[in-house]
């Protein structure tokens, strides 16, 4: 981000304007966002160093700064303790302290939190932290208490903890703390010096004060008694290395103690040696006397000192999803935990525990999961025998069920029926009454086992797999490039479609009409047919639209080959998408399949049709809030019933640079199976990659056909609702028309019974589908669970994993019915209950008073909880994401399996630039760059280059201060271009088809305000995230890679298309303009709204043409007129004309060497050809290599001379920018005017 604005508060500077046009632009699907701002002329050019009082943290909140002195950063820092596997764990055991108070945690507002008075004002959305608590009367106070981190001191683990001491139970986490004698300030002071103009990232951070502004330092002066290291050594805590002094509060055995900052590469130890303390710490009589109920506090006056966590020491993900093991333990049998995980492997027994747990009794299924390479599902088929299951409640037989009466009858595990065995499936049993075949049944042995399925479980002969494409090949489809990447990858993929050589293919495009292609193998090319009547479709020649792809394998490829150049010319804007879709189906529904929809525009024909919505931003907040982010029509709801019913899985694939209504669009998905691609904004230039590799998975991954899905379990429980992508067709079963290892699915558990009287409670998920080879299988996961009468046996075997999937999911439904706030509020109450009803646990016999304890099983909960409700689907509001972004990122949630979804949550973020500059490749070096930095600002060190992955993209950040030889090695000469510039083009393009398609329902004044209207809105509330923290004033900020987007703005408005009124432009004129800005790609568009301004009379004057002089006149002036030097002879090219401007004052021998002996005629009766001259030859070469840049177009010559008018100010005056010109505004009063409306309301 760049800064506005001088000295000056109540004066904004301007925005730079582009000396070249941006042309490319980066996938970038959220504008508006940036990773920190400089305020004005107080930015600072670098990261400055971290002070040494580490600044506190104010964990679970769901959205909304930090106050204090960690405000400096620019989000919220996640909340838990970091825990290393390193450290032994605590012992079991646990005595109480025989006396000492305990310190005092601050705690998070939630919304079962009562009102308080605050100690301070925060602004809207901040944390209001717990007042002061007094000690009692006769109370001596010992030092405050904190988690700040003191690299001063470096901590050296002095030895194992005695075995004697009391320790807290096992699995709890109470957070202990380190001394603090003085504190850094709750709010920093930002006053560096102005960043350089050339700077294309802003600073991180500014410096820090001790204190308020205007108040004293508060110093706190009790002084710790002194203890000896040897004596900390001798109680197994953390002493410090060479210190005069030494403090009891580094007495807590295994607690938490500050390390140096991760981001701070300059401290005393390398992070490699930095020792990581444990997660449980043992708790004895020793602690209880130094402990403190008003460490925590918060100061009520300014100048006061807030100390608080230790953000560093707080817990992470960053080795991603670990699966729990203590289950496989138990029960080795059970099936993989990739397949099935439950929410706590700990089943309570009665309903009244049940009640008890606020974290949802459920699971968490993935059928298909990709097993590790050398692993695979073991297939059984019984042949003649018949699959063996329960005749009452149809288990399948499965390593839990147990053999009586000498191996001739066998036990459900499920239902406890005997059941017989078959004669065929008899063996006798050895001394301890196991099969004596046992080796020799994998269905007996492994939790997970696949069966071949005999004729009784099919209703009709297996399906072929059948892929049909629906493809939009209107205007904006073959602009961006999609149709032909569509049709190469598709191409690319038919070698290698499952199910050869029964696979079936079929192909319809549209715009405002249909298009089914014939491709019989007898023909030599595809025969095109074209339905225009959309109100009463039929399919010409059926039996022919789908055909074998090995027999018609040539004409496919010559389709796939033409179908680019086909629509190549063609500019229907329309959208005939519901017509379209019944035509699919009318020829799908015979064999069913996957129907793979590539949309890129709203549908806007026909059934289906339908509207822009979301653009009101009054509606946000409401009760009207939800109906934004479900279909629209309920057509269709009733064609994805209509698909599922004949075995159709839909894929949607979203490409626009516009509203397309994902909400609608992605029921289709959600009801069949499917799954939701989003492009927003895509170039083939950029995107191809990203959407070849995806749609090559997709068409070439395994996938089961035909499918559904139930999942028994034990008696006295049940399952009672379900979550994801699919239809339900009864109470237990799930219709799912195609599976793949890339689909979960979550479901709800709940008691039947008032108490549980078995010791163990099984589940077995049963999954019947279709091979794509034609064979009909049954895959079966089975899983034994122990019953538990203990609360905190259920938090023990909690799966945080399985909870934050089972979370999100309903955090997606509850988005669908209810505000966003009250989704968001629903996570946190969760969790809230299930931390309090865990502290009740502990709370009197610890006397743990304000601190906060946790399980270790659910560390990183309030975290990933903190993750969601951050989440594009769920985050803020109407500025915050794009409604179709927000829909799209709401249905990948649903569908995504546990590991994919937590790294989509809570991503890696992954220091690359020491490994680059590793003089060979290490195998060592390089597993240890897959170790990831919490997921905030001082994680980023400007020296550095990072890797941010979430699983669907990347984001490569350069530090400021990375070294040149990096970005020259990796970008070539390209080094120094501003990485993001482009990003102001692909906003723009969007403005501007927006403010055209208005100003055809609208008067051209609302248009224009339209334009304003939206940029205001956005650097609003770029504004509303940073103005508390840094003071603005009356500067202006915006960030850096929507520097442009002013100056674009108001060249949409002094456009032909929209600017003035009757007298400014021809009607025709004006028309002509918005049909070509329409159909523009972005490079040629903002060429024509910010033209080239080019002097070339100091090159036509050089004795000899010089490469490296004719690449500087290349570089344009600003679109004013004091750029204009009456000494001068510019070109101006907007990519659709020359205008030649000759200044009065031009050298008479330029003239006369370029028009011979008509230099003094008039201009507008002049023709501009070569004539036998240098300079002359020298003009025409310079046009030439401009027409050559881009060949769509022949930019006509117009010659102009200074004061010639009317024709100057037509062609030259009127089109300059940033002039006040007719009454219009010019940039500098634009960017004011823009300022005043931006702190309106800001």
């Amino acid at each position: 981000m760049r800064t506005t604005g001088s000295e000056n508060p109540n004066g904004p500077n301007f925005t730079p304007r582009p000396a070249t046009t941006p042309f490319a632009a980066p996938q970038s699907a959220t504008p508006f966002l940036a990773s920190g701002p400089v305020a004005g002329s107080g930015a600072s050019a670098f990261r400055p160093t971290v002070p040494t009082g580490s600044q506190p943290s104010t964990p679970f909140l769901s959205s909304g700064p930090v106050v204090g002195s960690q405000a400096s950063g620019f989000r919220s820092r996640p909340p838990g303790i970091s825990n290393n596997p390193s450290v032994p764990p605590p012992p079991t055991s646990y005595d109480p302290p025989a006396t000492g108070p305990y310190q005092r945690f601050m705690t998070p507002q939630s919304p079962l939190a009562g009102p308080a008075p605050p100690a301070y004002a925060y602004p809207v959305g901040q944390p209001v932290l717990p007042p002061p608590v007094q000690p009692p009367a006769g109370h001596v106070s010992s030092p405050p208490v904190s988690f700040y981190a003191q690299p001063q001191i470096p901590l050296v683990p002095m030895g194992s903890p005695p075995q004697n001491l009391n320790t807290v139970p096992s699995g709890m986490n109470v957070p202990q703390a380190s001394v603090q004698s003085s504190f850094a300030s709750p709010r920093p002071n930002f006053q560096p010096p102005s960043p350089p103009m050339g700077s294309s990232y802003p600073a991180a951070r500014g410096s820090f004060q001790s204190s308020f502004p205007g108040y004293p330092n508060k110093q706190h002066n009790a002084a710790p008694p002194v203890q000896s290291a040897a004596s900390l050594a001798q109680q197994g805590g953390y002493a410090p290395h060479q210190s005069t002094t030494s403090t009891p509060f580094l007495t807590h055995q295994g607690g938490y103690t500050p390390f140096p900052s991760v981001a701070n590469p300059l401290g005393p130890y390398p992070r490699e040696q930095i020792q990581y303390p444990g997660s449980a710490p043992p708790m004895g009589a020793v602690q209880g006397m130094v402990e403190d109920f008003n460490s925590l506090s918060l100061g009520s006056v300014p100048g006061s000192s807030d100390p608080g966590l230790d953000f560093k020491a707080l817990p992470r993900p960053l080795d991603g999803d670990v699966e729990p093991n203590l289950l496989a333990q138990m029960y080795p049998l059970n099936c993989d935990s990739r397949y099935l995980r439950l929410t706590t492997s700990a089943i309570p027994n009665s309903q009244t525990l049940a009640s008890r747990w606020h974290l949802l009794l459920g699971a968490v299924v993935c059928p298909l999961a990709e097993a590790p390479d050398g692993e695979e599902v073991p297939v059984v088929n019984f042949a003649t025998t018949g699959i063996i299951r329960c005749r009452k409640c149809r288990t399948y037989v499965n390593p839990y069920v147990t053999f009586t009466d000498g191996g001739r009858k066998w036990r459900c595990n499920i239902c406890a029926l005997l059941n017989d065995v078959p004669g065929d499936y008899f063996s006798h049993l050895d001394a301890s009454g196991r099969r004596i075949d046992l080796n020799e049944r994998p269905e007996l042995t492994q939790g997970s086992v696949e069966f071949v399925a005999p004729a009784e479980y099919m209703v009709r002969p297996p399906m072929p797999p059948l892929y049909f494409f629906l493809i939009d090949v209107s205007i904006s489809a073959v602009k961006s490039g999609m149709l032909e990447v569509v049709a190469q990858t598709i191409k690319s993929c038919l070698d290698r479609l499952p199910g050869c050589p029964r696979t079936q293919i079929g192909f319809i495009t549209f715009d405002s009409t249909l298009h089914f292609y014939n491709m019989k193998s007898s023909l030599m090319q595809p025969q095109m047919m074209v339905v225009s009547d959309l109100d009463d479709i039929f399919v010409p020649l059926p039996d022919d639209l789908l055909v074998n792809l090995s027999e018609s394998r040539n004409v496919v490829d010559a389709f796939l080959d033409s179908l680019p150049s086909m629509f190549q010319d063609n500019v229907n804007v329309e959208s005939a998408f519901g017509p379209a879709l019944k035509a699919a189906f009318m020829v799908m529904n015979q064999l069913g399949g996957k129907l793979l929809i590539f949309q890129n525009t709203l549908p806007s024909l026909g059934v289906g049709r339908l509207r822009l919505r979301g653009d009101d931003h009054r509606v946000y907040g409401t009760d009207k809030e939800h109906a934004l982010r479900i279909a629209e029509d309920p057509f269709y709801k009733q064609m994805a019933a209509d698909f599922t019913k004949y075995q159709i899985a839909v894929n949607v694939y979203a490409f626009s640079d516009k509203y397309t209504d994902v909400a609608s669009l992605g029921t289709l998905a959600k009801y069949t199976g499917g799954q939701v691609y989003y492009y927003p904004n895509f170039q083939s230039a950029i995107h191809k990659e990203k959407l070849g590799h995806e749609l090559a998975r997709d068409l070439t991954r395994e996938t089961a056909w035909e499918a559904v899905l139930r999942i028994r379990c034990g008696k006295g429980v049940h399952f009672t609702s379900y979550h994801g992508n699919f239809m339900l067709r009864s109470t237990d079963l799930l219709g799912l028309p195609a599976v793949d290892c890339d689909k979960a699915y979550a479901m709800q558990l709940r008691l039947e019974e008032t108490l549980l009287t078995t010791q163990t409670v099984y589940f077995q998920v049963a999954l019947l589908y279709t091979s794509s080879s034609g064979e009909r299988r049954i895959r079966v996961h089975t899983a034994a669970a122990p019953v538990v009468a203990d609360l905190g046996e259920m938090y023990r075997y909690a799966d945080t994993g399985a909870i934050v999937s089972l979370f999100s999911r309903l955090a997606i439904e509850k988005s669908l019915s209810s505000k966003l706030e009250e989704a968001r509020n629903s996570i946190q109450l969760r969790i809230v209950k299930a931390l309090r009803e865990y502290r009740n646990l502990y709370a009197v016999q610890h006397r743990l008073g304000g601190r906060m304890i946790y399980p270790e099983s659910l560390k990183f909960l309030p975290l990933y909880g903190l993750a969601i409700c951050k989440s594009t689907a769920l985050r803020g509001g109407y500025a915050d994401a794009q409604l179709d972004e927000r829909s799209a990122v709401g249905h990948t949630i649903m569908a995504l399996p546990v590991k994919r979804l937590l790294n989509l949550l809570y991503p890696n973020l992954i220091r690359i630039d020491e490994y680059l500059i590793t003089t060979s490749p290490q195998d060592d070096k390089f597993k240890d760059i897959g170790k990831g930095s919490p997921l905030a600002l001082e994680s980023l060190d400007s020296r550095g280059l990072y890797i941010y992955d979430d699983g669907f993209r990347f984001v490569i950040w350069f530090g400021k201060m990375l070294s040149p030889d990096i970005t020259r090695n990796l970008f070539g000469e390209d080094f120094a271009t501003d990485y993001s510039k482009q990003t102001s083009a692909y906003n723009i393009i969007a403005i501007a088809g927006i403010a055209i398609e208005k100003s055809l329902s609208s008067k051209l004044e609302e248009a224009r305000n339209s334009i304003q209207l939206r940029i205001v809105k956005a650097l609003r509330e770029y504004r509303n995230l940073y103005a508390v923290q840094h003071r603005l004033g009356g500067r202006m900020i915006y960030p850096e890679s929507l520097k442009f987007l002013p100056l674009y703005g108001l060249a949409i408005c002094k456009s032909t298309a929209l600017r003035g009124g009757y007298a400014d432009a021809q009607l025709d004129e004006r028309s002509a303009v918005g049909h070509t800005i329409m159909a523009l790609p972005v490079k040629r568009l903002l060429n024509l709204l910010y033209p080239n301004l080019i002097r070339i009379d100091e090159y036509l004057i050089t004795t000899s043409p010089q490469d490296d002089k004719f690449k500087d006149i290349g570089k344009g002036s600003p679109l004013a007129l004091e750029s204009l030097d009456s000494r001068g002879l510019y070109i101006y090219d907007d990519g659709f004309r020359f205008v030649i401007w000759f200044g009065k004052m031009l050298s008479p021998d330029i003239t006369r060497n370029l028009f011979g002996e008509d230099f003094a005629t008039d201009y507008s009766k002049i023709s501009l050809y070569e004539r036998d001259h240098e300079m002359s030859r020298k003009m025409m070469t310079i046009l030439k290599k401009f027409r050559g840049s881009d060949p769509s177009y022949y930019q006509l010559c117009h010659l102009v001379r200074q004061g010639e008018q009317p024709r100057e100010g037509f062609f030259l005056l009127a089109n300059l920018v940033e002039d006040n010109v007719s009454g219009t505004n010019g940039y500098a009063d634009w960017i004011m005017q823009i300022n005043r409306l931006v702190q309106q309301n800001a």
